[in-house]
């Protein structure tokens, strides 16, 4: 990986899709940390966040959707009003996101977290 910022940026803008998933990692909270043995994981749907950064800081709720091409993640009531006083939501960066609660519907992202957590108490 080089060093220079000009080409670690090309390499963020070009990034396929499925590489993508793992750069939109956001932290854990403390409990899930120590729980999984893994300091963070991709973002989903559906996971409860709470916003670290920003003018949004310290709200918790649900993420609503996650936009890998432009690496954005919506939570919900997070949104901004327009000049015609239309609320649209606001895009944060998954860097800037604590998971708290994790959604385990998904049997193959709930398999992977149990694999952390069996390398995490060895």
């Amino acid at each position: 990986m080089s060093k220079k910022a000009r080409k670690q940026r090309k390499r963020l803008e070009n990034a396929p899709h499925h590489k993508r998933r793992k750069i939109m990692s956001s932290t854990l909270s403390d409990k899930l940390r120590e729980k999984y043995g893994t300091r963070s994981i991709p973002i989903k749907k559906g996971d409860e966040v709470e916003v670290m950064r920003g003018s949004f800081k310290g709200h918790v709720d649900k993420v609503a959707k996650v936009d890998r091409r432009n690496y954005k993640v919506y939570v919900e009531d997070v949104t901004v009003q327009k000049a015609d006083e239309a609320k649209v939501p606001y895009g944060v960066h998954p860097s800037n996101l604590r998971i708290r609660k994790l959604e385990l519907s998904d049997p193959l992202r709930k398999e992977k977290i149990q694999k952390f957590q069996k390398e995490g108490n060895k």
